[in-house]
């Protein structure tokens, strides 16, 4: 397998974007929205394998075309792929949707607002979430949704648990497609979504300046007892990753358990972490090295 092209529809608030790191290892062209507006551009467009893109714009992978369609809403800059296998139709057979269409549900507008500090940001979101929607309302409704999140993601209000749809389904059964009044569906996409992790406000600065490049893992360092109270006392966050038994049968004073053996782990290490202070996790064992850190 030869890695050629790497892409995403939008910057990211819920994790660190692999892309950047991606191309870098295997030499491949980065293709990045250039739709939106200025203030959520990324910082890292000008480097020699970026390709910036916009509503229209293809490109080939073998036989399949990759079209982009400008789908905001969740983002301003959110884009979508529009999917067609040209060795055997000249229509396309799918759309990865990104943030912008999940089943049962659309992507959030609030993000900006709430999560960056962006205000005012919300409303006009949403308002853009509606003109995507009814654009898609036009499409075929044999077309494949290969969207970007499923169940318990917190970019959306009521993600299904299915990782796949179709853009038929979701005229009849997603909630967004009911809508043909725009005030009527703001009031509706806004209401009740859920509270974004704090970490989401890093994550965007993160993905839009660029994630540094991992060249190498971090090394474990064995700490006595007497350099960890050290560490506590000086304001260091400490996270003891071991389960909550070892926890509670004993732990150093001052440090906090999220076990590593949880799915959602690295989930509640970013609700926790101040990005202020210095962070530093204990493992459970040395075997848990490479599981852990990657």
């Amino acid at each position: 397998l030869r890695i050629t092209h790497v892409t995403e529809t939008h910057i990211h608030a819920d994790f660190v974007s692999g892309s950047r790191e991606l191309a870098a290892v295997t030499g491949a062209t980065i293709y990045l929205s250039d739709m939106g507006d200025a203030n959520w551009k990324y910082a890292f467009a000008d480097e020699p394998n970026v390709i910036l893109v916009r509503e229209g714009d293809s490109w080939m992978v073998g036989n399949i075309k990759v079209e982009v369609l400008h789908t905001p809403g969740h983002t301003p800059e959110h884009i979508s792929f529009m999917i067609t296998d040209t060795a055997g139709a000249d229509k396309p057979m799918g759309v990865f949707t990104g943030d912008f269409l999940f089943v049962g549900d659309v992507g959030r507008p609030d993000l900006l607002e709430e999560a960056a500090g962006y205000k005012g940001t919300k409303e006009v979101g949403a308002r853009q979430q509606f003109h995507t929607v009814q654009r898609f309302k036009a499409l075929p409704d044999y077309l494949q949704i290969w969207p970007g999140h499923g169940a318990g993601s917190a970019c959306g209000k009521a993600l299904g648990a299915i990782p796949s749809t179709t853009l038929g389904y979701e005229k009849l059964f997603n909630p967004a497609f009911q809508f043909e009044d725009e005030d009527a569906f703001v009031a509706w996409l806004l209401e009740g979504q859920p509270e974004p992790p704090k970490y989401f406000a890093q994550m965007k600065k993160i993905n839009k300046l660029g994630p540094p490049l991992t060249t190498s893992l971090p090394t474990p360092v064995n700490y006595d007892r007497a350099t960890l109270d050290a560490i506590i006392e000086d304001g260091g966050q400490v996270f003891d990753l071991r389960n909550r038994g070892q926890f509670a049968a004993a732990h150093v004073p001052g440090t906090v358990n999220v076990p590593a053996d949880n799915n959602s782990f690295v989930t509640y290490l970013g609700w926790l972490v101040d990005y202020e202070r210095p962070v530093y996790i204990l493992l459970p064992s040395v075997d848990s090295e490479r599981q852990i850190l990657t």
